[in-house]
């Protein structure tokens, strides 16, 4: 199950988003960073990775990892079901697969719709959330995939080990 989305031509000053979600809860992300959504693929376990990565998949003869983005945003591990979806997204040289419960929307947006994070939040959610959109009675998270996936980090713990 592959689902490509046109990106259509828009007005001057909106993006659109990928809304997702993980429990309860939703997020969204640039769509510009989603190469593709696919069903959930079983993933091969990485000895000594991360908790939040799954393990990688073989996507068209490249290693994809897989990142529980429940795991990856401070909550509970995933137990993946068929109902699961992985959002193939480009993060600046990387390429992950974002294991989420389900995509539930393709927004259009401005930064006015935009609000920002709201004080009482982790210094992790700061980090990573560009901010929290008011959508229909919806409270949505927008992700910076870049902050939760930064190049050096990946370089520092090479350098460690």
């Amino acid at each position: 199950m592959s689902v490509s989305y046109a990106v259509k031509s828009l007005s001057q000053g909106a993006r659109e988003l990928i809304a997702f979600r993980i429990g309860d809860q939703e997020f969204c992300v640039n769509i510009m960073s989603v190469r593709e959504i696919r069903g959930w693929t079983q993933a091969t376990p990485m000895p000594h990775a991360p908790a939040y990565v799954r393990g990688v998949i073989n996507l068209r003869g490249a290693v994809l990892p897989i990142i529980d983005m429940s795991a990856r945003l401070g909550m509970k591990e995933t137990e993946p079901t068929q109902r699961h979806v992985i959002i193939v997204a480009q993060v600046k040289s990387k390429v992950v697969g974002l294991l989420v419960e389900a995509v539930s929307d393709i927004l259009t947006i401005t930064d006015d719709n935009i609000q920002p994070v709201p004080e009482v939040s982790s210094d992790l959610e700061k980090q990573y959330a560009r901010g929290i959109l008011a959508i229909d009675k919806r409270m949505i998270c927008l992700i910076e995939l870049e902050a939760l996936f930064p190049e050096k980090a990946h370089d520092k713990e090479s350098e460690a080990a």
